[in-house]
């Protein structure tokens, strides 16, 4: 299986093994809850969608390469106790708890949640003096004498002998106590997940025609030479960072994550291909429904040139469909903060709640979310401000300190970290925008503040708006576009699978609709379809 659908059954399985029953009693009982072990080549991710998987599920994550423990920090040190047996008093060995177990207990009493995800990487790696230990770990849940808690589901990692030399076969023994997932590498799972973390749409657009450079182990004299899907990732991070800072991306950086001299210099000298096409097809003006290029000479260039504007489209619109979704976030972050502070100025002027009907919480379709904003409190009653500036600061100082425990306690993932900065860099705003007014005495009662926060927040929502319209109007335009240059030939088929492979993009289209989108994909699906039927009925023919 790929990595995502080894994702999809790591959760059934997770759900399954904590699910319990109207006692309070786990379904499946724990120590017949199988660990799990995933085989596959290295860099492929298992480590990353693990951290997925305890984000998405709000469970606790304890990671581990068990390469680096001996026996005596992986099952504790033995020290002598006095134990009474028949009334003797005899002294015997016993162990500290193990440290790995330790952790366990200690991410419980940071996060205060009681069930998670114990991971241990390179299990099939352990050291000679480990490795007994190891079957009982799988088939018990301890190392030595302590017991993963009840609530921690185990999931194991490990590579075959043909990536690693000290890889140890698992006997029949083990195997027979495990949940095993073969994973192998896939371009088109990876993909998805690389749409969401925003990859660079060079690699993007390279991996679109150069599908078997995905992933590459081989060695030879020169000794080892490997590409994978954890190198791509990273170059892209560094690439990402560089362009910001305007400096080269060269093949000597290239050849730093993608050891094998030959894709590294097939993809240092592609990426300067794709920036001469980002200049060369001017992709902004193209989104705004410009037609700069020279359709003629497009629908005659080479198959990859085409990939490749597809691909610098695609990241083009990938970027606004991200910043959809993190602006849809924070909004709602924002507008409940808003209702927060009417409901306190309601309560400091006493005003009859019966009469203002508090408006309801942000729902789909969230691109028009946040039209139902908070009412004003009709009151004549001035107050003296201070009320609702306590209440705002009190609710900022509340929220950092929660993101600083969910930090403390990696329970956050790097969007949900980045979303909750931005809500309270947000709300720091409206502090300094409210101080402001006080101090000047544009705004001096509470009435005023509030007013005030409201056109703050229209504003915010306004150009939430702007950037919908746009980003609508984008997608469109490029549709358009290729239609104008291609028809309806495969080149249309490859940008909406682009699309549809990105759930940024399939999130704007739930909540925004495009009305492009549906008629394109719409007319695949019969294309498809008629295709499917000429099968058949060639199929028929030949009986």
């Amino acid at each position: 299986m790929n990595i995502i659908e080894a994702k999809q059954e790591i959760i059934h399985t997770i759900r399954a093994y904590l699910m319990k029953d109207e006692t309070g009693a786990y379904r499946i009982p724990v120590e017949k809850q199988r660990p799990m072990l995933l085989m596959g080549p290295p860099g492929i991710g298992k480590t990353a969608i693990m951290e997925q998987i305890a984000s998405e599920l709000g469970i606790n994550l304890v990671s581990y390469t068990i390469t680096h423990h001996t026996r005596q920090s992986a099952i504790g040190l033995p020290f002598i106790s006095k134990r009474d047996f028949g009334g003797e008093e005899y002294s015997v060995t016993e162990y500290t708890m193990s440290e790995i177990i330790a952790a366990v207990y200690e991410q419980i009493e940071r996060s205060g949640i009681h069930e998670g995800i114990l991971f241990l990487d390179e299990i099939n790696c352990v050291s000679e003096t480990l490795a007994p230990m190891m079957l009982q770990f799988l088939q018990y849940k301890t190392f030595g004498t302590h017991k993963v808690p009840d609530g921690f589901v185990i999931v194991t990692a490990g590579n075959p002998p043909e990536y690693n030399r000290s890889v140890r076969d698992f006997d029949i023994v083990t195997l027979d106590r495990v949940k095993r997932l073969d994973i192998t590498a896939d371009v088109e799972a990876w993909k998805r997940y690389a749409y969401q973390m925003g990859v660079h749409g060079a690699i993007l657009a390279y991996l679109d025609i150069k599908k078997e450079n995905f992933y590459i182990v081989k060695a030879d004299l020169a000794g080892a030479q490997f590409v994978t899907a954890r190198g791509w990732e990273d170059l892209s991070r560094i690439m990402t960072v560089y362009e910001e800072m305007g400096l080269p991306i060269t093949r000597e950086l290239v050849l730093q994550y993608l050891e094998d001299p030959e894709v590294a210099r097939d993809f240092a000298t592609y990426y300067a291909l794709y920036q001469k096409y980002r200049t060369s097809y001017h992709v902004p003006e193209i989104l705004a429904g410009q037609r700069p290029t020279d359709l003629h000479a497009l629908v005659s260039a080479p198959f990859d040139e085409k990939l490749s504007l597809i691909g610098l489209l695609t990241d083009a619109l990938g970027q606004d469909f991200r910043a959809y979704g993190e602006q849809v976030d924070i909004q709602r972050a924002v507008f409940t903060e808003m209702k927060k502070l009417r409901d306190a100025l309601s309560s400091a002027n006493a005003i009859d709640r019966n009469a203002h009907t508090a408006p309801a919480a942000p729902t789909a379709p969230a691109g028009n979310a946040a039209d139902r904003q908070p009412e004003a409190s009709g009151s004549s009653d001035a107050l003296t401000s201070g009320n609702l500036q306590a209440q705002l600061a009190a609710d900022h100082d509340a929220m950092v300190a929660e993101l600083q425990r969910r930090q403390k306690a990696h329970l956050l993932s790097h969007r949900a970290e980045r979303i909750e900065r931005k809500v309270i860099l947000a709300l720091e705003e409206l502090m300094h925008e409210l101080s402001l007014a006080r101090g000047d005495g544009t705004a001096t009662t509470d009435e005023a503040l509030y007013a005030l926060a409201k056109q703050w927040f229209t504003k915010r929502e306004s150009a939430r708006k702007a950037a919908i319209e746009k980003t609508g109007a984008d997608l469109t335009n490029a549709f358009d576009f290729l239609h104008d240059a291609f028809s309806d030939g495969q080149e249309i088929v490859i940008f909406l699978s682009n699309l549809n492979a990105s759930s940024a993009c399939l999130r704007f289209i739930r909540e925004c609709g495009n009305d492009a989108y549906y008629q394109y994909n719409q007319f695949l699906l019969l294309r498809d379809q008629r295709s499917t039927l000429r099968a058949e009925a060639a199929r028929m023919l030949e009986l």
